[in-house]
């Protein structure tokens, strides 16, 4: 991997760390950041890694944590991005997902779709990523739970098409991290996750745009000009 990939690598890590450290502030949720990674207190016990050298007391005191949550009865979900990790010890498995990237270029112009600004908007977009998505954790629905109306205050960006698709962003560490790009299944194979695209690559027109894609979304992201940086492992 070349100098500027593996530097956009740690960006999209950034991001996402930033992007779930905003959300759980938002929802109430402890939050805990050590050098080497945060842990973050939610509807899942979530351990993102910040580094792709951490060294063995941070390896050690990642996995104690994982495994003493995992006592618990918790469902533990570990990310990492640089894949250096190795939890199988503690009866976990991983599973891969692409980081992506895109540097800044050109964009069409997205068709129907509008950027969230008030709490009722911001619910209906809730309510496509949660079932659309789908987050089988926030099962049953409530709404507000996932996304507080107080985000609307916060760096992020919420993007929707009417009630067929939504997609979260945020703009942290020089690059542009999109989440959940969402179609509801009765839309789907229409190119309402094309439109979504449009926007977000429109809004963060000035800078690199990363993601972790899921297979699926994969091909849509190719056609798009996004580029991977390499498989994450999503330890559970």
């Amino acid at each position: 991997m070349t100098g500027l990939l593996t530097e956009r690598l740690r960006q999209a890590s950034d991001n996402a760390i930033a992007l779930w450290t905003t959300l759980a502030r938002a929802r109430g949720d402890d939050v805990f950041h050590h050098p080497a990674f945060t842990a973050i207190d939610g509807r899942r016990f979530r351990i993102m890694l910040r580094t792709d050298a951490p060294d063995a007391a941070a390896v050690a005191d990642l996995t104690e944590l994982a495994r003493a949550r995992r006592g618990d009865g918790r469902a533990v979900v570990v990310e990492d991005p640089f894949r250096v990790l190795d939890l199988g010890a503690l009866g976990m498995t991983a599973g891969q997902l692409p980081v992506m990237v895109r540097e800044p270029g050109p964009a069409p112009a997205p068709d129907g779709v509008e950027r969230v600004e008030t709490p009722a908007e911001l619910a209906g977009a809730e309510d496509v990523v949660v079932h659309g998505f789908p987050l089988e954790e926030y099962q049953p629905y409530r709404p507000g739970t996932v996304f507080p109306p107080g985000l609307l205050d916060q760096a992020t960006a919420f993007f929707r098409k009417g009630t067929a698709g939504a997609c979260l962003a945020m703009a942290h560490g020089g690059v542009g991290g999109v989440y959940w790009v969402t179609t509801m299944p009765e839309h789907r194979s229409r190119g309402i996750g094309r439109e979504l695209m449009h926007a977000v690559l429109r809004h963060f027109d000035d800078l690199p745009v990363t993601l972790t894609a899921s297979r699926s979304g994969r091909p849509l992201y190719d056609k798009l000009g996004f580029a991977t940086l390499g498989d994450a492992n999503w330890w559970r």
